[in-house]
C-alpha cells in the first residue's frame, strides 16, 4: 500500500473527515508527485523539499490557478507530511518553509432580513407532505444554521421535541445541541404527522424524497435556488446562504460571537469573525446615511 493510501485511510478512519475533503486532498497530494515527476524525475517523499513544492505553486499560478485553490492544496500537503512524521516515514515537512499566496478577503453572502421574512410569508407552500417538507427544509437551514451535509444526515432521534432542542452530528463526528424556534417546531409536527401518513415510520433520517428516500445534495440546492431567486438577484444562491444568513442576522442583533460559534460548529473563532465584516459593513451603511457629515 502507498504513503498516499495509508494517508487516505487514516483520514477517513482516524481523522473522520468528509468524503469530499479525503478526495480533495488525495487528489491534491497526487497533483504534486505528478508534477514532481515530470519536473524533477522523482516521487519519493524523502526528496521532496520547499524549493519543489514553491516551484509548483509558480506552475499553478502560471496555470491561473486562483490562490485560495492553491492554499487549500497546501493544507493537503501539509497535512500529508505531519501524517508522514508521525509515521515515521520522514523527519522534516518541507511546508516549514513554504508560504501560501495572499488571497483578498471576501465577504460572505447572505439575505436581508426582509428577504428571509417574505420566504417564509409571501411564498405559498403546499400543505402536503412535499410543501411541508421543503418548507422544513428553509425552516431547518435559516432557523439553525445547519450545514447541507448535516441537514441530509439528520435522524429523527436525534431530534427532542420536549425540549425543543436537536442535535448535530458536524464535522469530524463533532455533536452540538441546537434550539429550535416555534415556527420551526410548528412546520416540524405537521411534517412527521404527514410523514407517517405517507407510510415512512420506519425511516431514520427525517428529511425524505417523495419516494421515502434519502434525500441528497443537489435536490436541497435545487429547491433553495428555486425560492432564494424569487426574493433575491444574488448570484449565489446556495443552501449556505441560508447557514451565512443565520450567523448574519443573530450578530446584527447583538448575539455574543462565541455563541454564534458553538452554534455554527466552528473549530475556532476565526472561521467566525468573517460574519463580523458584514456587520461593520452594515454599520458603515448606517453611518453614511445618517451622519450629518459622512
Amino acid at each position: 500500500m502507498s504513503y498516499i493510501d495509508s494517508f487516505e485511510n487514516h483520514l477517513k478512519n482516524e481523522k473522520r473527515y468528509s468524503i469530499h475533503t479525503v478526495t480533495a486532498y488525495v487528489n491534491d497530494i497526487k497533483q504534486f508527485f505528478a508534477f514532481m515527476k515530470s519536473q524533477y524525475q522523482s516521487d519519493s517523499v524523502s526528496e521532496v523539499s520547499g524549493t519543489i513544492v514553491k516551484s509548483w505553486i509558480y506552475e499553478l499560478s502560471k496555470d491561473k490557478i486562483n490562490p485560495r485553490s492553491i492554499n487549500r492544496k497546501l493544507v493537503a500537503m501539509n497535512t500529508f507530511f505531519k501524517f508522514l512524521i508521525i509515521s515515521e516515514v520522514v523527519t522534516v515537512n518541507p511546508l516549514k518553509s513554504v508560504k501560501g499566496p495572499k488571497t483578498e478577503k471576501r465577504l460572505v453572502e447572505w439575505l436581508p432580513e426582509k428577504n428571509t421574512v417574505d420566504l417564509f410569508s409571501a411564498i405559498t407552500w403546499d400543505d402536503d407532505f412535499s410543501g411541508l417538507r421543503d418548507r422544513l427544509i428553509f425552516e431547518l437551514l435559516y432557523g439553525t444554521g445547519m450545514r447541507l451535509s448535516e441537514l441530509i444526515t439528520l435522524s429523527k432521534s436525534r431530534i427532542y421535541i420536549p425540549k425543543k432542542t436537536l442535535k448535530v452530528i458536524g464535522k469530524r463526528n463533532k455533536e452540538r445541541i441546537i434550539p429550535m424556534n416555534k415556527a420551526l417546531m410548528e412546520t416540524l409536527e405537521k411534517y412527521l404527522k404527514a410523514r407517517a401518513d405517507m407510510g415512512f415510520e420506519a425511516e431514520e433520517l427525517l428529511l425524505l424524497t417523495d419516494n421515502g428516500k434519502p434525500l441528497y445534495p443537489v435536490f436541497v440546492q435545487r429547491l433553495t435556488k428555486k425560492y432564494l431567486s424569487i426574493l433575491s438577484s444574488a448570484k449565489k444562491l446556495s443552501p449556505h446562504v441560508l447557514r451565512h444568513t443565520f450567523a448574519t442576522h443573530l450578530l446584527n442583533k447583538g448575539a455574543d460571537i462565541n455563541a454564534i460559534k458553538e452554534l455554527l460548529g466552528h473549530a475556532n473563532l476565526a472561521a467566525t469573525q468573517v460574519y463580523t465584516h458584514n456587520s461593520i459593513e452594515r454599520l458603515k451603511q448606517i453611518y453614511k446615511q445618517a451622519h450629518p457629515k459622512s
